[in-house]
């Protein structure tokens, strides 16, 4: 069997783990810059708040109805995640971290152990709120596709307390027969469309599609998808989530740059990020790609780009930063303001299968990166950063709503009276 567990509207929720007179109020998360709205708790949407919508046209429904409103405060975000991970991983023989706030567990092995699933799940509610206080819902069933159906459920129908276990089949059929194929995992709206054309409307029905004889237009996840509903194991940590082939890192920003040195500087430091993402999933990059430009409904709208081959793949920030030095004059005009940047890292390949050349040797500093990424994932991010960043970041996004960071800033952190 398999659990997913889910954290409850989590920018909200961990808005709420040190102010706990927000509990049960609503409260919704901005975007980069305060722009749109990418999280909202059931109370917020109760009164008519809609996820993705720009801010600025709910700005004053939020005052009427005393909507709490955040930047996004992703250092605590993540800081939040990391401990309720280690809290679920007690829990399981093994885990997998699928998003800040989703994390698999697998119970093979450990049925002797685990008599009574359900109680096992409000242990681990128990124990999240306790050490963290952040709400989760878990969902439990015998593929990583029915764990996430019984998650929904969990989460979405009331009377359940937060834990829904899929393991009865005339249950399971009831559930089935209350969904369409778009709440089921890996059905997007456009396979869903064809579905309705061919007839299947409810999740009951794609269960008991004929897998050896779909229609034209339907590819093989399909099929996985129709298995896993049977309780027929087709997906896999490693299948969950590929990696990724292009990795970006882009920004609007909160100060338009009109300097060479902001801009440098800018592009600086969303290579930081860029390269650090690819030395996570373990890739190296043979192709940069470095934009900016100004606001498209500027009177004079302009763009620039960079494109820049490695002879030897790369996922080393200083070779990134001169690539971006040496040939900064090409995104760089007098009179612009810059507004929106970004770079991209093209054509990756894997680490572990690198092709060294004898006529270009790698000049990458490894071990630099290693102690790199220890200390910034120990103390936070940018704790140790390159200079060509600089030390003063006019041009960052703008978060004028940002609350404490309140487990990753000493001058943030929680004072308490006795």
């Amino acid at each position: 069997m398999f659990a997913l567990v889910d954290a409850n509207s989590f920018y909200c929720s961990a808005e709420q783990v040190f102010r706990p007179e927000w509990r049960g109020k609503p409260i919704i998360v901005l975007s980069n810059n305060d722009g749109c709205i990418v999280a909202a708790n059931k109370q917020a949407i109760s009164l008519g708040i809609k996820k993705f919508e720009p801010y600025f046209k709910v700005k004053s429904l939020c005052e009427r109805a005393s909507i709490i409103v955040c930047s996004s405060n992703y250092e605590l975000y993540a800081d939040l995640s990391y401990k309720m991970m280690q809290v679920i991983g007690r829990f399981a023989p093994s885990q997998h971290i699928y998003s800040i706030d989703e994390s698999f567990l697998s119970f093979k092995g450990s049925e002797k152990a685990i008599s009574d699933l359900s109680l096992h799940a409000q242990k681990i509610r128990k124990a999240v709120w306790k050490e963290t206080r952040l709400p989760v819902c878990i969902g439990i069933g015998k593929t990583l596709t029915l764990a996430k159906v019984a998650n929904h459920v969990a989460k979405k129908w009331p009377n359940f307390n937060g834990v829904c276990v899929l393991d009865d089949e005339r249950f399971k059929e009831d559930v089935f027969k209350r969904l369409t194929p778009v709440d089921i995992w890996g059905i997007g709206k456009k396979t869903n469309e064809k579905l309705k054309q061919n007839g299947v409307l409810t999740a009951l029905q794609l269960s008991q599609v004929n897998k050896h004889y779909l229609p034209a237009g339907f590819n093989v996840e399909l099929i996985r998808t129709i298995k896993e509903l049977n309780g027929e194991e087709c997906k896999t940590w490693d299948g969950v989530r590929a990696d990724k082939l292009q990795i970006f890192s882009t920004r609007s920003l909160g100060e338009r740059i009109t300097s060479l040195e902001n801009l440098n500087q800018a592009l600086a430091k969303h290579a930081g990020i860029a390269t650090f993402k690819a030395r996570q999933q373990q890739s190296l990059s043979s192709t940069l790609m470095a934009f900016a430009g100004n606001s498209s409904f500027d009177e004079s709208p302009c763009s620039f780009k960079l494109l820049k081959q490695f002879s030897s793949p790369t996922n080393d920030t200083t070779q990134i930063l001169k690539a971006i030095s040496d040939n900064i004059h090409q995104l760089y005009r007098p009179g612009v303001a810059y507004y929106k940047i970004g770079i991209g890292l093209l054509n990756l390949s894997s680490e572990t299968y690198k092709q060294g050349d004898l006529f270009s040797p790698s000049k990458d500093n490894i071990p630099l990166m290693s102690v790199l990424d220890k200390i910034n994932a120990k103390y936070g991010s940018d704790t140790t950063c390159f200079a060509a960043q600089g030390l003063n970041e006019h041009w960052a996004m703008r978060r004028e709503l940002l609350s404490p960071q309140y487990t990753t800033n000493w001058k943030h952190i929680p004072k308490f009276l006795c």
